[in-house]
């Protein structure tokens, strides 16, 4: 029975994303879908065909029993026998059981191994193409329904190609040889003995439908659960800064009690299905016992052929519901296949080099009549946008938020493509580089620095593990981080929490600098990656960098002017067009510019503040 529960909580909960399938669709491309395992199953056949042989082996060797069974009992109520009579057959049996044992391990080894194999496999390959894929894709889809491809849908992938063989053989091999055992024992009881049988399975792919729309509920739930808890623990600060606690509390609470009804639906269905398969079989046991009792009286088959038709019985009803559960066995594998086909079938958007550029780029930058929108979107992100950065020097960048700033940034290291001849390094176009080669020349810090749940020390040489102790220390000074490591428990062993929770936004912000560093990338691009950092910091930083940046090229993003005033060339980006341009103090000089604007205000800013802390003091 247990099997059998497997079987059905094997079931997929239902695509959020691509889209459902239908039945009609799925019975016209169920075996369509299939193609995709068939690389793996090729590889594995002889594991398949020596984990079904000794699979018929095993059957055949249980359908042997009750006929040293029926020998023994028929030995006994003969009343004249010796012990040697009865120890023969059971010899025998013992000499069975231990084939059986022996054939159960080997065809579980060789059948249940390679489906596992081949799980483990696809999931690898699910994951490098996920790794593959672009931004727009990430975009489109949800982080969740990804994850429940990845394990739910894989189970019952892996449950189609392994139990779904076995309960095939079972179902044809194993009743075939109990129904000609039993006819030729007695073909009149065994034909009014096997009347109830055919119910079994009916109610299998009945129920089966019943208990599928249950799972997917069960899932659902069990998702949206994880959901409140993942949100909760990663939001923590946040809640307990507005305290909400009751509030998420009682939104757990609400979900549980969801997840909870929705498991009790599916109790109940599983405590009525069992049950009712007891009492088919119940039935049939009275039939024969009607029956072959008065065959037996009739002297028309012994009590030996009336206890092996009973052990016949028993035996029968696991391939029955085998036979009946593999056809929902197969289409649920079907139906999770194509979920995970139509990930594996998704190319990205970024369009490799049949002949890549692996010469790694210098850093000399040029962006040519660059005009980018997103799909689907009539009005482009960027319009018009030409500059020229050589190799060494220090772009600004400022703009209002939605003036293209991040797009920008994301087609320079193409994790959005953008139009050919639009942008170069050294003069040729980033569309023709290696992708790895192009992405290794960039650093980027992001304001909203993402942590691993590591030490200080392993996030700072993610990308340079191999980095010497000595520019660990330089790169550590460069972002101050070195400045906190008193406040470190471990010292630069400390593990950070989650995304870094442990840390201060400054702190991830400065530990994110120093990973970029320590690649030693030739262009460095910090996206406001300050923003969390004090005044007095920051200058610090600054000048740290940029001295240690002379000959490599470097672009900021921020909103501050204090930032950009740092570098050589400063733009403003306008609803995705270059609005101004030039050095810090030809911009200043601009006073009826964007950029004088926002210095005045932050000059104001600031005289506020300083005039506040005076009065405070």
């Amino acid at each position: 029975m247990r099997e059998i529960q497997g079987y059905f909580q094997s079931r997929p909960g239902a695509s959020r994303c691509f889209g459902g399938v239908s039945k009609s669709t799925l019975k016209d491309n169920m075996w369509k879908e299939f193609k995709t395992l068939m690389p793996y199953l090729r590889k594995y056949r002889w594991r398949y065909v020596i984990g079904l042989s000794f699979l018929i082996v095993v059957d055949a060797a249980q359908v042997a029993i009750p006929r040293f069974v029926k020998q023994v009992v028929d030995t006994i109520s003969s009343g004249t026998f010796e012990m040697r009579d009865i120890l023969i057959p059971v010899g025998w049996m013992i000499a069975v059981a231990a084939v059986i044992s022996v054939g159960r391990f080997f065809w579980r080894y060789f059948i249940i191994g390679a489906s596992r194999n081949i799980e483990t496999e696809l999931r690898d390959r699910l994951f490098g193409h996920l790794l593959e894929m672009d931004s727009d894709f990430y975009q489109a889809n949800k982080t969740g329904d990804l994850m429940a491809r990845a394990t739910n849908d894989m189970n019952s992938v892996r449950m189609s190609v392994g139990m779904g063989f076995v309960s095939f053989v079972d179902g044809v091999f194993m009743s075939s040889m109990i129904l000609i055992a039993m006819f030729a024992s007695n073909p009149h009881v065994a034909l009014y003995t096997c009347i109830p049988l055919p119910l079994v399975t009916i109610l299998i792919l009945f129920f089966g439908k019943m208990v599928g729309g249950r799972f997917r509920k069960v899932n659902e739930g069990y998702s949206k659960m994880s959901d409140i808890a993942q949100e909760t623990m990663s939001g923590i600060r946040v809640i307990k800064a507005f305290v909400k606690e009751d509030h998420f509390s009682k939104k757990f609470a609400v979900a549980n009690d969801e997840y909870s009804d929705s498991t009790m639906d599916l109790v109940k269905i599983f405590g009525f299905f069992f049950p009712l398969i007891s009492f088919l079989s119940g039935v049939s046991t009275i039939i024969l016992l009607s029956v072959g009792g008065g065959s037996v009286i009739g002297n028309k088959m012994s009590a030996g052929d009336i206890v092996a038709m009973l052990s016949y019985l028993e035996m029968l009803i696991w391939p029955l519901i085998g036979a009946g559960n593999t056809v929902n066995i197969i289409q649920r594998g079907a139906t999770s296949l194509k979920r995970i086909n139509q990930i594996l079938n998704t190319k990205s958007g970024i369009v490799l080099p049949s002949d890549p550029i692996t010469e790694k780029p210098k850093g000399g930058l040029d962006i040519k009549q660059l005009r980018f929108a997103y799909s689907g979107q009539e009005k482009p992100a960027l319009a018009d946008i030409s500059l020229s950065l050589p190799r060494g020097s220090s772009l600004g960048i400022l703009g209002r938020v939605g003036s293209g700033k991040s797009t920008l940034l994301k087609l320079l290291p193409r994790l959005l493509d953008p139009p050919p001849g639009t942008i170069f390094l050294d003069g040729k176009d980033i569309r023709d580089f290696d992708l790895a080669t192009l992405r290794n020349s960039y650093g980027f810090v992001p304001q909203d620095s993402f942590l691993f749940s590591d030490s200080v020390r392993a996030n700072i040489i993610y990308g340079a593990p191999d980095i010497s102790e000595a520019r660990f220390a330089e790169v550590a000074a460069i972002s101050s981080i070195d400045r906190d490591i008193k406040l470190f428990p471990k010292s630069w062993d400390t593990v950070v929490g989650e995304r870094g929770l442990t840390l201060s936004g400054g702190q991830k912000q400065r530990v994110a600098i120093a990973r970029a560093l320590a690649v030693d990338p030739e262009i460095l691009v910090l996206d406001d990656a300050l923003s969390a950092v004090d005044a007095e910091t920051e200058d610090r930083i600054l000048e740290a960098l940029l001295e240690e940046r002379k000959g490599k090229t470097t672009i900021l993003v921020s909103h501050r002017v204090s930032t950009l005033r740092h570098t050589g060339l400063v733009i403003v980006l306008d609803s995705g067009r270059i609005g101004q341009s030039g050095s810090h103090e030809e911009l200043l000089a601009q006073t009826e510019g964007f950029y004088a604007e926002i210095a005045r205000l932050q000059e104001l800013e600031a005289e506020a503040a300083i005039t506040a802390n005076g009065k405070g003091a």
